[in-house]
């Protein structure tokens, strides 16, 4: 079995690489059978789409997906002084 930092370093790699995320923001964790992953983004969609590549990179560890997604509003109303 692969060393846990060297699935962690492929997993990280993948996002980094993958067209579908070019991802250098997100912390990868190998725990035992567990990958985690931890960061923050910016909707649903790219979570899933990291979710999926970090899945293909190691499809033999059980995945934890805790990246959060942030809450981005546009700016308010002007402040007037």
């Amino acid at each position: 079995m692969e060393a846990p930092q060297y699935v962690a370093a492929r997993v990280q790699r993948a996002l980094a690489e993958d067209d579908r995320t070019n991802e250098l923001g997100i912390r990868v964790d190998v725990r035992g059978e567990q990958l985690f992953l931890r960061g923050q983004v910016s909707g649903d969609e790219r979570r899933m789409l990291i979710a999926d590549v970090a899945h293909e990179a190691a499809p033999e560890l059980t995945l934890r997906n805790e990246i959060t997604v942030l809450d981005i509003r546009g700016p308010g109303e002007e402040e007037r002084l």
